[in-house]
């Protein structure tokens, strides 16, 4: 049965159809803002919504709604938003046809890509192309067209460390183990604030609910962070560990494992012998040395792990995003696999969506290493390059040099390091595009601007978090409200672009790459879904569109050994790319003496904010400032400033002014700006609470410095602090 409850004159609409101009009733929906993907009910009145709420039907968000969610509207109808294509005139942008903008982008790329080569052309994907069906179905086509070596992502200043060592150790980069949140007794949580996010590489609506049933049972979380986040809040104990140094605390606790004979490992894994040489010299006297953990809770917490009746290690951006996020990934995994609480219940297990895009391989194992950044020399990691080394690609003169550039749904200006620098790059630029309804800090110095529609005016499907969510369910959402005439899809954008590509460069282009090109864009996200579903045989779309709250398939269980991608089907706790990246993080360790009067910055995140968009929408900017520089008390009476005053925040490749504020949430000798502000476009709404749009942090955070698997080094970031 439907669960449309229309109230007033549409009661019998089909939940496929886009409501009509005049509807009042209930639509269900789903939020594609953040990794929780909950399910939406709204309330419409005449064409309009005038509220939000969870939906209590869905089975994996159970009613849960985060004041994003809440908010969704209000992008939908942004004043804002683009909706029509538009092109940069001077400093003015001038609306204009789609054939005439998707003609004008064909050309230009064409242009550059026969004058100069398929490497000339770079492309950027933000964090919204994971959430968007269309994306994943025509946007990944599209970029195959162009061929170019110079791809590059969100991913690397986020969680590549994650996908390289589910490739070293599963076989597959987005094989990652989730835990299985709803049976765990015993949580460890390094470097992860959930409160706030509802996971990452884990999607786990309704944390704090199940927070509370984790503790309703007798369990209990424990978190490691340099700040007293809204998670550690919450934990059952918290204990502050040093920005960087998360990696020895982890391998101690490796160490103690094997040193007390604590391990229970499958049948199906080898080199153990190998993981206990490699972390012999990494003691939790060391760890403490460097970390400021005490020894006895290293030990205390391995063992912790080692006793429970399941138990689940987590770690996500604190620890992915410093100069050892990789060693650190693969400590953690080493800490579930050793302890046994690999693919067990109440341990961390691999979901089984009804779309398998890791088993069916469609999107691809990974690789490393297969070819390098012309300046720098880093490697690549599953087709995309360090995005820290982009803005010498574009600067550095010579074959291959990046001339054109495309963003998909991205504002790396804003989100990657030292934004300033590759902002000054962007300018020198022959041509860009961006796919994105906003003018922001990126997209401003495109040439054209191809705006897809809202997530309200298109279908939805998550391909990619039904991957990592704590119970496999499944759910197709119809568009609530239909695109203008004038208004294309991304997937339509993505065709067309291809389309008109592959005219232009005709036989350049290798015949088996035009056929596969044009059979992935000739069909809808919706028709590709069917069919995907369809091989599956999990769940049917005809299922699915009856039951748009989403269908349940049931709790995560054990699928080892047999869901390993690894050439011999088994679990090698010691690969050499790892184990070599040791002597590097001894040496770190060895020179952890901190100058007199520096800080080590964090980022930090809020439910109400969304990465660096949504500032410009009311309902989530009010209440008190979020952009301050937090500061422990008795750091700022060091440097005799004041609380609230404005200071400035110096590194070494940039400076920042913003206002301080006291917090006791901050270990001493730590600070924290949180992500994503900055904001500065003029013509456009984009602001804080009280008007303030703040400070990127990434105008301080340092491109030089990288992770083993390229994933940019933005905690940790060493800074002075003193009044403006």
């Amino acid at each position: 049965m439907s669960p449309i409850r229309g109230t007033m004159p549409h009661v019998g609409l089909l939940s496929a159809s886009p409501v009509p101009s005049d509807y009042t009733g209930t639509r269900l929906a789903a939020c594609n803002l953040c990794e929780a993907i909950c399910g939406l009910e709204l309330t419409i009145e005449r064409g309009a919504v005038t509220a939000v709420r969870g939906n209590d039907a869905d089975p994996l968000s159970r009613g849960h709604v985060c004041p994003k969610g809440v908010s969704i509207a209000d992008v939908y109808t942004d004043p804002d938003r683009l909706r029509r294509p538009v092109r940069r005139v001077g400093e003015e942008w001038v609306e204009m046809g789609w054939d005439e903008a998707l003609d004008l982008v064909a050309d230009r790329l064409a242009a550059t890509i026969t004058e100069h080569g398929r490497h000339a052309v770079g492309v950027y994907l933000g964090n919204p192309s994971a959430h968007s069906l269309g994306s994943s179905t025509h946007g990944t086509a599209f970029v195959r067209s162009l061929r170019t070596r110079n791809r590059f992502s969100a991913s690397s200043v986020d969680q590549v460390p994650h996908q390289l060592v589910s490739w070293l150790l599963y076989g597959h980069q987005l094989l990652v183990p989730v835990p299985d949140l709803d049976r765990t007794s015993y949580f460890l949580v390094v470097g992860a604030n959930p409160m706030a996010s509802n996971g990452s590489l884990m999607t786990v609506p309704d944390f704090p609910q199940r927070l509370r049933d984790l503790k309703a049972r007798g369990g209990r979380m424990v978190v490691l962070d340099p700040r007293r986040t809204e998670t550690a809040k919450v934990a059952t104990e918290h204990h502050f560990v040093r920005p960087g140094s998360d990696a020895a605390v982890l391998l101690a606790m490796v160490h103690v494992l094997l040193a007390e004979g604590l391990t229970r490992p499958a049948s199906y894994v080898d080199d153990i012998a190998l993981l206990e040489a490699a972390v012999a010299d990494f003691t939790p006297e060391r760890a403490e040395a460097t970390s400021g953990v005490p020894a006895e809770v290293v030990r205390r917490i391995a063992r912790d792990l080692a006793a429970a009746d399941g138990a689940a290690a987590y770690g996500r951006v604190g620890v992915s995003t410093h100069g050892f996020g990789s060693v650190c990934q693969w400590a953690i995994q080493c800490l579930n696999i050793l302890t046994g609480n690999l693919d067990r219940e109440g341990g961390v297990l691999f979901p089984e969506p009804a779309v398998d895009i890791v088993g069916r391989r469609i999107i691809g194992p990974g690789h490393f290493d297969a070819w390098r950044s012309r300046v720098r020399d880093s490697p690549e990691f599953g087709g995309e390059l360090p995005v820290s080394v982009l803005r010498e690609e574009i600067e550095t003169p010579g074959e291959g040099q990046v001339r054109a550039m495309v963003t998909m749904a991205g504002n790396p200006v804003l989100s990657t390091p030292d934004g300033r620098s590759l902002s000054r790059a962007l300018e020198g630029l022959d041509f860009m595009v961006s796919v994105d309804f906003y003018v922001n800090e990126t997209t401003r110095h495109a040439d054209v601007i191809l705006p897809p529609t809202s997530a309200l005016e298109r279908d939805q499907y998550d391909l990619v978090f039904h991957n990592f969510a704590v119970r496999n369910t499944a759910r197709y959402t119809p568009p609530v409200f239909a695109k203008d005439a004038d208004q294309r899809h991304d997937w339509q954008i993505f065709a067309g672009l291809a389309t008109r590509l592959g005219h232009r460069l005709g036989a350049r282009l290798p015949l088996r790459a035009r056929l596969t090109a044009r059979a992935r864009l000739a069909a809808s996200p919706a028709t590709v879904l069917t069919g995907l579903l369809a091989t599956g045989r999990r769940v049917s779309m005809r299922r699915l569109r009856a039951h748009p709250e989403g269908v349940d398939l049931g709790p995560l269980r054990p699928t080892l050994p047999g869901r390993l991608q690894t050439a011999d089907h088994r679990l090698h706790l010691a690969p050499a790319l790892l184990v070599g990246d040791l002597d590097r993080l001894r040496a770190a360790l060895a020179a952890t003496a901190v100058p007199d009067g520096e800080l080590l910055l964090i980022g930090r995140r809020h439910q109400r904010d969304n990465n660096s968009w949504m500032h410009n929408t009311p309902r989530l900017t009010r209440g008190r400032p979020r952009h301050h520089l937090l500061m422990h008390p008795d750091d700022l009476a060091e440097r005799g400033i004041a609380d609230g005053a404005r200071v400035t925040v110096t590194s070494r490749v940039g400076a920042v002014e913003v206002e301080a504020s006291a917090s006791e949430d901050l270990m001493p000798g730590v600070v924290s700006l949180p992500h994503g502000y900055g904001h500065q476009v003029a013509g456009t709404r984009l602001r804080h609470a009280s008007g303030v749009a703040g400070v990127s942090i990434n105008d301080l955070t340092d491109p030089a410095l990288l992770d083993l698997s390229g994933n940019a080094a933005l905690t940790g970031v060493p800074v002075s602090v003193a009044p403006a």
